[in-house]
């Protein structure tokens, strides 16, 4: 799907591994849209994300997995990336502490949070696996 040999592609690799944080849009039972900031890890082309149980995102979900997830675009609203995808609650992964590539990236972010990798990974216990089907921005 992500095609790097592009200067778009490269240009999306890079906020792939350098940026911590996207927006995930889930959407409701009623149609409305559930735009929540998440943390993620981009590995084998989709999104790992970790998030606490019982939120509002996960039982969207569980009722519609198509999703979108998407960075925040520069001030005069360029540089837009979007995902669309479909979700799943996923059980195939690594907790977050032992997950060495998401420690990696956020163990400066979660000690900021005033976390231990151990508690992150406790509260922060449910695996959600986002796999991208379309790629749009400019």
């Amino acid at each position: 799907m992500l095609d790097e040999s592009t200067e778009f592609g490269a240009h999306v690799g890079r906020r792939l591994r350098e940026e911590h944080l996207m927006w995930l849009t889930t959407v409701r039972a009623d149609g409305t849209p559930l735009p929540t900031l998440v943390w993620f890890l981009w590995e084998a082309n989709s999104f790992l994300i970790y998030s606490q149980p019982n939120k509002p995102k996960l039982r969207n979900i569980e009722q519609n997995p198509k999703v979108a997830l998407n960075f925040n675009s520069d001030d005069q609203g360029g540089d837009m990336i979007i995902f669309n995808g479909e979700a799943r609650i996923v059980t195939d992964v690594p907790p977050a502490h032992e997950h060495a590539a998401y420690l990696e990236k956020y163990r400066d972010d979660i000690a900021g949070i005033g976390m231990a990798p151990e508690s992150f990974a406790q509260a922060y216990s449910v695996a959600i696996r986002v796999v991208p089907r379309v790629l749009r921005g400019h």
